[in-house]
């Protein structure tokens, strides 16, 4: 399973983006996936997740409200609308598969990571 992300950019803040986790090799659709980030100076955290059905979704705290996950299996994509953009959300965006199942935004638990995009969130 390889992992493309793509989407992210330069937006004002209370701005939008939509990102996209594109999978090759591999049926995404036995898969959950998750959305991470990488901020300058912080730790690396979980922001989303999805089960491979879709129907359960899991989101950190920071992102509630504003963030929404989904996914269309037919295109083997996953999918993060970001809606009122904080300078806060800025960092490197990365999407990744949970082998093993689970919806836990814990790093640990997914692998086939892709390559990241960058959101930058400046006025």
């Amino acid at each position: 399973l390889t992992l493309v992300e793509s989407g992210g950019g330069l937006v004002q803040p209370g701005g939008s983006l939509r990102l996209s986790c594109a999978a090759s090799g591999a049926t995404l659709e036995y898969y959950p996936i998750g959305w991470f980030r990488q901020a300058p100076g912080k730790e690396f955290e979980g922001v989303s997740a999805i089960s491979d059905s879709g129907g359960r979704t899991n989101y950190a705290d920071s992102v509630k409200g504003r963030f929404t996950i989904s996914r269309d299996n037919a295109k083997n994509t996953v999918y993060l609308q970001m809606n009122n953009l904080k300078p806060e959300d800025t960092g490197i965006y990365y999407c990744a598969a949970a082998p093993y199942g689970g919806l836990g935004l814990r790093s640990a638990d997914f692998d086939s990571w892709g390559q990241g995009t960058q959101v930058t969130v400046s006025s």
